[in-house]
């Protein structure tokens, strides 16, 4: 599957270089990452025996700035999978004109076999093989599947002990108290609101008593459920990675929020509802529907199955091109993942340019940061995708595309 994804990446790419008649030598270059590190590292496991992880940070462009993204803990990681990943941070950082490139990384493990001494040994050893090329000016991480701030504050205090001072900026995605943002761990889930809400306005559509599906109730999808919630739509269907469930007349997303959003909580605990497979909750009928959870689970099997007006991507690469297709040929409006899941590394911007500086802003002003950044940047998306006549996610590849390609020709090819 997962070379699946980065032939999907580099499918994407090639459509939005026709559509911007890019030069051949220019295509092939962003078609390929800059920097691929591939690590196998001991852990000594709390019952005495060693054992061996293999884990990676690609770095796929850095023309606009230092690159940027996530490290995932999950026993699918590889290295396919984390260069299309590093492949849309680019293209995400240069639809919201942030000045970063895109990176990568991950280990492949499953977290739940793991107990928390564990886990920071293997954070604290993997932080240390991958030092050689991550930096709070080179490439900075941050929380993805499997990781979060706890995660994030063990690489910053490894990196800050080899380098003899403590050096905030190296991550984001960290605690308040070690130079976190206020505001950044419900990021990209406010702004996937933000999309949807821009996403309806252009539809005509009401989201107050709109029907909402989400699946996975990770930090993106719960969060964005608990903020439609509050802003008067009505969430009927939610999933985790054992399943979902499904009520039509809506279900206590605040209640489940507290239950089910830790490590150890699953929604299947809760009784009033009917239960459903992560795959027939994509086909429940909703008005928008907005998928969380891990990528390709909306192909040409189910796509026709889908009763959704509108789809915001929450997670990277959920939907096929064969998927795409089908809804622009049923009207479906899809507000791709480079703009949609947006927030998360917006806000991580303002969270390094605070650590950078040592000066940092109260919630309320990066949620309204957040909120001008996601709607501007939904604003130029919306105008290409009319200029060109194509759908939302090619607009948004060919705005990226266009940015990082115009940044290589004005710096020029080294030597």
């Amino acid at each position: 599957m997962s070379a699946d994804v980065l032939a999907m990446a580099r499918q994407q790419l090639g459509i939005a270089a026709k559509y911007l008649d890019l030069d051949p030598g220019l295509h092939e270059v962003l078609s390929r990452p800059k920097r691929q590190l591939s690590v196998n590292f001991p852990v000594v496991m709390d019952n005495g025996e060693v054992q061996v992880f293999e884990g990676f940070r690609v770095q796929h462009n850095g023309t606009r700035g230092p690159t940027k993204g996530g490290i995932r803990y999950h026993h699918d990681v590889d290295l396919d999978e984390t260069t299309a990943l590093a492949m849309w941070m680019t293209w995400k950082c240069a639809v919201a004109n942030l000045p970063y490139g895109g990176a990568k990384g991950g280990v492949r493990v499953d977290v739940k076999k793991l107990s928390i001494r564990e886990l920071e040994k293997l954070t604290r050893r993997f932080a240390t093989e991958i030092n050689i090329v991550i930096g709070e000016r080179g490439d900075i991480p941050a929380p993805d599947i499997g990781t979060n701030g706890r995660v994030m504050s063990w690489i910053m205090d490894t990196i800050s002990m080899q380098a003899g001072y403590t050096t905030p900026g190296v991550v984001t995605g960290k605690p308040i108290e070690l130079g976190g943002s206020e505001g950044r761990v419900e990021a990209t889930g406010r702004g996937c609101v933000v999309a949807m809400e821009e996403a309806a306005r252009a539809m005509g559509m009401n989201l107050q008593g709109a029907k909402i599906v989400v699946q996975g109730f990770g930090n993106v999808g719960s969060v964005a459920a608990k903020i439609a919630e509050d802003r008067g739509a009505v969430i009927v269907g939610v999933s985790d990675a054992q399943g979902g469930i499904y009520n039509p007349n809506g279900l206590p997303i605040h209640q489940l929020y507290a239950k089910c959003s830790g490590r150890d909580g699953h929604l299947s605990e809760y009784k009033d509802c009917e239960t459903v497979s992560n795959q027939e909750l994509l086909e429940l009928p909703c008005d928008v529907l907005i998928p969380s959870a891990i990528s390709q689970q909306l192909t040409k099997e189910n796509a026709d199955k889908v009763q959704a007006r509108l789809i915001i991507e929450g997670a990277n690469g959920p939907t096929t091109p064969e998927a795409d297709d089908i809804f622009s040929d049923k009207g479906i409006l899809v507000v791709p993942d480079i703009l949609a899941n947006a927030g998360g590394v917006i806000v991580s911007y303002f969270e390094w340019v605070q650590d950078l500086q040592n000066f940092f802003w109260n919630e309320s002003e990066v949620n309204n940061k957040l909120d001008v950044h996601m709607r501007r940047s939904y604003a130029d998306v919306e105008s290409i995708m009319h200029q060109f006549k194509t759908n939302m996610r090619m607009a948004a590849m060919i705005i990226a595309v266009k940015r990082v390609s115009e940044a290589t020709i004005t710096r020029g090819i080294f030597p």
